[in-house]
């Protein structure tokens, strides 16, 4: 069953609240639509994290795994089967395990994005 737009806001907002603990290192910005988070002065494709809402899932964009995809290694395979792309973890519904660890990858990506500055 496809979710409905209404079942994905949760979603959205829990993608969000994973990336919140970064906003005071980071500046809002914009790549093709994109909301993202960014360090100040980087250039468009140089974002940290940026969540897109599509029909039928909310998709969290981050660019440090595309620089090194070796951030992925470890994760679980629940976490796994939702990559998409060299960048992207897409997803339909709120699973508070795979988002516990999301919040780990997220951690680790943030250290490799600060650390190439």
């Amino acid at each position: 069953m496809t979710p409905s737009v209404t079942e994905l806001g949760p979603v959205e907002a829990r993608l969000w609240a994973i990336l919140d603990p970064y906003r005071d290192r980071l500046v809002p910005g914009s790549v093709y639509g994109l909301p993202t988070l960014t360090r100040p002065g980087a250039k468009a494709h140089g974002y940290f994290a940026g969540v897109s809402v599509a029909e039928k899932h909310v998709s969290l964009h981050l660019m440090p795994i595309y620089r090194d995809p070796s951030l992925l290694d470890g994760i679980s395979p629940a976490l796994r089967k939702r990559a998409s792309g060299k960048a992207t973890l897409k997803f339909t519904a709120m699973d508070e395990a795979v988002f516990a660890e999301l919040e780990t990858l997220v951690a680790r990506c943030y250290t490799a994005y600060a650390a190439a500055g």
